[in-house]
């Protein structure tokens, strides 16, 4: 006689951060100083090298803590667009569709919501039309339709996620 038993999914485990990890973390969502030296400066306000921070930042972007780090434009006045899509994927495939979503260069903000439509992004694209292409291309490639909410009037939210 065996037995079968399924196998659960494997849960993602909570990043434990040192304290100058949360620090650099902390300190760098709300923006870098507009001068010569801007991550020499945010090393002198944490109390650290400038060395010290770029490899903590390193350190976060090659365990994937961090998947993207630079600025961000305004996609709209520089003749581009922005828009917030959604999809609903079912649990077994999330992790594969995240990996295909978040491989769109044009993709930011990907994050998981408690909703029938459980995935929610951002499309930044350099024109208008190419939103649609990227659209397209998700589900071309994913399989699950994309549901794209494009802004209809905008509000400026300081988001800041401490840990």
């Amino acid at each position: 006689m065996s037995a079968v038993t399924e196998r659960q999914p494997e849960l993602q485990a909570t990043p434990q951060f040192t304290d100058a990890e949360k620090a650099v973390i902390n300190r760098l969502q709300v923006g870098l100083p507009l001068v010569h030296a801007p991550f020499a400066a945010v090393a002198g306000e944490l109390g650290m090298t400038e060395e010290a921070l770029l490899q903590i930042l390193q350190d976060l972007l090659n365990r994937r803590i961090l998947t993207r780090f630079g600025p961000m434009f305004h996609a709209g006045e520089m003749g581009g667009a922005l828009t917030l899509a959604a999809m609903r994927i079912p649990e077994q495939d999330y992790e594969t569709v995240t990996r295909k979503v978040n491989g769109f260069d044009e993709v930011a903000h990907n994050y998981r919501r408690e909703h029938e439509l459980n995935m929610w992004f951002v499309l930044a694209t350099e024109t208008p039309e190419d939103i649609a292409r990227v659209i397209a291309g998700i589900e071309s490639v994913t399989g699950y339709p994309v549901y794209n909410m494009p802004k209809q009037e905008e509000f400026h939210v300081h988001l800041h996620f401490p840990v």
